[in-house]
């Protein structure tokens, strides 16, 4: 029996004890004159809390997780089950134990001063001990804890700070939260100093009016509060005066402690520059404690945002103004190093989310690192901050535990009174998958009390009845929910909340079909504001591949677009050696480990365009403004004329001065020429000048209409010259190493994989089709192929004609698909070319990858881009690439041969080093061995991406349907 009182606690099986020693949390800020104590800390991991500390360290870094430093206990990934298999409360006997110790000089000028240690997280249980003696207690792996020191360090001397972090806990239970399981000390650690007589905590309110109220508490170390103090206030050089009557209240209220004291100050300001994500105006204030003689004891420096957030029945307001709301979801995540993430990763994040249109982020599923909320703040982001809580895999149990009512209200408390002052804070969330119970009812009543400035949301309170008065949420707040479902609501007339998704558009893989359909029925139907795709990071740690270890903090480098350094990939569940995983559900973002975004990241920028081309009439362009606060001065524009025979204009767009909401037309920038075919023009929007999140010259966006339709081709003219099909029906090229065949496979996304759609076409056998040739007929410059596949449902028949024409043979092909093949990945063909074609240039959408239910974001235009680069490299190899709309392309070698195709009609056409069997056959990208020549694809129809991995399935006007499919192309040497 250990003699140690923290030990004796157990707090990592007693839910009841949510911390001990530890500070109440407040929201006032010290991370200004502080003693950091980042860096090298001696270290041990020990295989349980009470296991004896031995006589041998090493070394690990502060801030970061053990699990990614060279320690044997290695990441894990696991999204709904817990890791171990015991139940609430309990931990497993084997529960990995993190030591940290160092020597810390404690300023001499702190003599006489209250001394305080901050730990910004630890995971999951914090045990703090200084020079061998308990301090404190603390659980809660995402919010920093406080401790005073004061009288256990002297100033001038050297103290011995040792933090014990332990793994698993009774609070594992309710962290169970879709990412990776980590251990350790994840944010700063740091020491700081005030007078004894010292700001407890401030608490900002200030509205659009103008007016502002600052609240002050106020403590002494010592004891009793000195008679005399008071508190003063500045604004940006505005006094703020003290509210006189408050004063009195609370010095004849019985309930205010002799320890406690309050004080209120107040001002107006004038012609008030107001918050909002547009324009996120802040001020500076300063909050100064005196003494009674005059002196400055503590001092208090923020900046605030004046603004509001209500909700008019069912819409959410900010600043009077019913806005939408553009958001994503966002881990603390880093490649190297796991939980940790740095000023400049975070400012990086935020300012990649608003140069694609983001407006909004919830913080999944805990409250971020506190600098993230400054640089929303001072970025223009809105935040959704939530509590860390999620008992997903024993979420009914815990829901109505009381031995975890503690948790669930302290977690939310304090949250709410650390980020309280934050204006880019607009809706507080209780936490995530965590059913719904008297616990989530005792943290609601605790938040609508102490901040009714600000709706509370939970998507558990909402789930049964979204249209539900008096429960835990204000804010219909529905998870994956289909879209169909949520107009339908809108539309019914029972509708009493704002809508907006928690979660929707599942970003796994080669995803988020259908995006741009929600936001055409968001915008138009009221009662819908939006939601937050899922999510931001794909969580891939980089790995090396000769050991199976995470690469850790030294592997800055080893990465770029997306793709990890030779030696090394991007690791997913299973991959450490674990054996109970989720898989690749861990990489599920709109951008990849390194922050490089992908393609859905464009078509997001389109769909959230702050300026756009509403229509094309005879007199001009339509113009409209779809911002909610800000006119377009900001902005900046380029018109482009692109025409199908190859030709581009370009001319220089003023904007109109238009207001939010308004529309203007303009003329068009050029006189249409009347040859060149179809025509296409876009406005290329930048910004004016420089913006906190955006250089000069950054794009915003290219929106784009067509001015005129294509030309119909002329028929087919016979030329009587040899076409070379060989005795199996085959077409001999002197370009291609493989000839046009029927594919109705695709390498399976993430989404067909599990929504089900890929074991279905392997049962019917499409990724193995035998090809058996009916009938080769040839004619004077003509050969007629049928072929028939064979297939678990039946027969599909496949007619090819090639016909020589002038300088270029013609292919034209139908399929014919039974009943039973009511849903396949694509129809069409599949040849590959010699090596050597290593560009390739189109006329279509573009430039990035694009899908028929992912396209608003790529403009029709003439397009060039490497062989190479056309791939998406998706964490787990999968179809990719595509390039939605394509009317013609060629594919080049350096000294301008190679090949050109001409479509029917615009088409799906996909041109990549690999073959779907090779991206099928391995389950990283090192693994992968790229062709010298080209696989092309170009498809009759094929089959949208949806969601389904975690979501709805892309809609039935994107799906394959079984019948007759037509397509011709026509093939010539360059």
């Amino acid at each position: 029996m250990t003699a140690d009182p923290l030990i004796a606690l157990r707090p990592w099986e007693a839910p009841e004890v949510t911390s001990w020693g530890r500070l109440p949390m407040n929201a006032v800020d010290r991370r200004s004159g502080v003693l950091p104590l980042d860096g090298d800390w001696r270290f041990q991991l020990l295989p349980a809390p009470d296991a004896p500390v031995g006589g041998s360290w090493s070394s690990a870094y502060v801030p970061g997780a053990w699990t990614v430093q060279g320690t044997d206990d290695l990441p894990q990934y696991t999204n709904v089950r817990m890791p171990f298999p015991e139940y609430p409360p309990h931990s497993p006997a084997a529960n990995p134990t993190g030591v940290y110790e160092r020597e810390v000089d404690v300023p001499a000028e702190w003599a006489g001063r209250r001394i305080v240690l901050q730990v910004g997280a630890a995971e999951s249980v914090l045990l703090v001990h200084v020079d061998g003696r308990p301090v404190g207690v603390s659980k809660d792996s995402h919010l920093a804890a406080e401790f005073d020191l004061t009288g256990r360090v002297r100033a001038g001397a050297r103290s011995v700070v040792r933090l014990t972090v332990v793994k698993w806990s009774d609070a594992s239970h309710i962290e169970d939260q879709d990412q990776w399981w980590h251990g350790g000390i994840t944010r700063s650690v740091l020491l700081y100093a005030t007078d004894p007589l010292h700001l407890a905590d401030v608490t900002v309110r200030a509205s659009r009016s103008g007016e502002l109220r600052v609240d002050c508490r106020v403590r002494d170390a010592g004891g009793a509060l000195p008679e005399g103090w008071y508190v003063s206030g500045e604004l940006e050089g505005h006094l703020l005066t003290q509210d006189a009557e408050f004063d009195r209240f609370n010095a004849e209220d019985e309930r205010v402690s002799d320890f406690l004291g309050e004080a209120r100050l107040r001002t107006v300001v004038e012609d008030v520059r107001t918050w909002n994500a547009e324009t996120p105006e802040l001020y500076s204030l300063t909050v100064r404690l005196h003494r009674a003689d005059g002196t400055v004891a503590d001092t208090a420096r923020q900046r605030i945002g004046f603004r509001d957030v209500e909700i008019a029945g069912r819409d959410l307001l900010v600043n009077g103004e019913r806005i939408f709301v553009r958001g994503v979801n966002r881990h603390d995540f880093h490649p190297l190093t796991g939980r940790t993430v740095s000023y400049d990763d975070m400012r990086a994040d935020l300012i990649t989310l608003k140069r694609f249109g983001f407006n909004a982020i919830r913080t999944s599923h805990y409250p971020n690192d506190p600098t993230l909320y400054d640089l929303a703040d001072e970025l223009g982001l809105y935040v959704v901050d939530e509590a860390d809580i999620e008992s997903h895999d024993h979420a009914h149990e815990i829901a109505d535990d009381p031995r975890y009512l503690n948790a669930f209200v302290d977690r939310v408390s304090r949250m709410v009174l650390r980020d309280k002052n934050h204006p880019s804070v607009i809706i507080w969330s209780l936490g995530n998958e965590s059913d719904y119970g008297a616990n989530h009812d005792a943290a609601a009543g605790w938040v609508r009390r102490h901040d009714p400035t600000r709706p509370v949301q939970y998507e558990g309170a909402a789930k049964l009845d979204w249209a539900a008065t008096g429960d835990a949420t204000d804010i219909a707040c529905p998870m994956y929910a289909s879209l169909e479902e949520c107009v339908e609501h809108a539309l019914s007339g029972r509708q009493t909340k704002p809508l907006i998704w928690c979660e929707y558009s599942h970003a796994m893989g080669n995803s988020n079909g259908t995006l741009a359909d929600h936001w055409a029925a968001i915008e138009s139907t009221p009662g819908l504001q939006g939601g937050f795709i899922w999510e931001f990071w794909d969580h891939g740690i980089l790995q090396r591949v000769n050991d199976g270890r995470p690469v850790g903090r030294g592997g800055v480098g080893l990465y770029d677009n997306g793709v990890a350094a030779p030696g090394h990939r991007w690791a997913y569940g299973g991959d450490f050696g674990e054996l109970l995983h989720d898989g690749a559900f861990i990489a599920d973002g709109v951008v990849f480990p390194d922050r490089t975004p992908k393609p859905v990241m464009y078509e997001h920028r389109e769909i959230a365009a702050p300026v756009r081309i509403e229509c094309f009439r005879h007199e001009g362009i339509v113009l409209g403004n779809h911002q909610h606060f800000r006119g377009l001065a900001w902005l900046t524009g380029e018109w482009e004329l692109s025409l199908a025979d190859g030709r581009t204009l370009t001319a220089p767009a003023g904007l109109p001065d238009l207001r939010p909401g308004e529309t203007a037309a303009v003329p068009l920038p050029f006189e249409l020429p009347e040859e060149g075919g179809e025509a296409w023009l876009t406005l290329r929007v930048t910004t004016a000048g420089d913006e906190p999140w955006a250089p000069r010259g950054t794009v915003v966006c290219v929106p784009q209409v067509r001015l005129r339709e294509a030309v119909p081709q002329p028929p087919v003219k016979v030329k009587n010259r040899f076409v070379e099909v060989d005795d199996d029906g085959l077409l001999v090229h002197p370009l291609l190493t493989s000839a046009p065949m029927l594919s109705l496979w695709r390498a399976p996304t993430d989404n067909d994989e599990l929504g089900g759609m890929a074991p279905r076409w392997r049962d019917w056998g499409l990724d193995a089709l035998v090809r058996k040739v009916a009938d080769v007929r040839r004619s004077p410059g003509r050969v007629t192929v049928h072929a028939e596949y064979a297939c678990e449902v039946g027969v599909v028949r496949h007619l090819q004609v090639f016909t020589a024409v002038e300088g270029a043979i013609h292919v034209a092909e139908s399929a014919e698909l039974p009943d039973g093949l009511d849903d396949v990945a694509r129809v069409g063909s599949v040849f590959e070319t010699v090596a050597g074609l290593d560009l390739m240039d189109w006329y279509g959408q573009g430039p990035w990858e694009s899908y028929p239910d992912r396209a608003f974001g790529a403009p029709v235009g003439h397009h060039s881009v490497p062989v190479d680069a056309l791939f998406t490299p998706y964490l787990r190899p999968q179809e990719s690439g595509g390039r939605h709309g394509v009317r013609h392309f060629t594919l080049s070698a350096p000294d301008a041969t190679g090949l050109a195709v001409v479509l029917d009609e615009p088409r799906q056409v996909g041109v990549s080093r690999y073959r779907a069997a090779d991206l099928t056959g391995v389950t990283h990208h090192d693994e992968l061995v790229p062709r010298a020549g080209c696989v092309v694809h170009i498809d009759a129809a094929h089959r949208g991406l949806g969601t389904a991995s975690c979501g709805p399935d892309t809609t039935a006007s994107y799906l394959v349907a079984p019948g007759v499919h037509r397509w011709s192309w026509t093939l010539r040497a360059l």
